[in-house]
């Protein structure tokens, strides 16, 4: 799982650069929040479900969804906290970090098979 994290960064970090070179700064700024937005919580769902506690629950299962629900909802204030006191948000760079690091888990999951 945190290889899966380690290339959601990279992947990140990628797109940072190109989009800093084509959109400037702001560009690179709103694509590596973008990115971040989604790294992020799944950095924290992979140290929870890695966690001792997470394992004395209930099951995996509940675990597991409890989990995603919880990546969900810092997600989405990632994204609001993102969008009310960053200004210069460039939307195209933001959603390209996003959909990066979204894609990157893929990319691992289709690796590791």
């Amino acid at each position: 799982m945190f290889r899966a994290i380690l290339l959601q960064l990279a992947a990140v970090a990628v797109v940072t650069a190109l989009c800093a070179l084509t959109a400037g700064v702001h560009g690179g700024v709103s694509a590596a929040l973008g990115g971040l937005m989604y790294a992020l919580p799944s950095l924290f769902f992979a140290l929870y479900l890695n966690s001792s506690e997470a394992r004395r629950r209930r099951g995996f299962a509940s675990s597991f969804l409890l989990g995603e629900a919880v990546k969900l909802v810092v997600f989405a204030v990632f994204l609001y906290v993102i969008v009310t006191s960053y200004a210069d948000v460039h939307w195209l760079s933001l959603l390209l970090g996003l959909a990066c690091a979204t894609q990157a888990m893929f990319f691992a999951f289709w690796k590791m098979n």
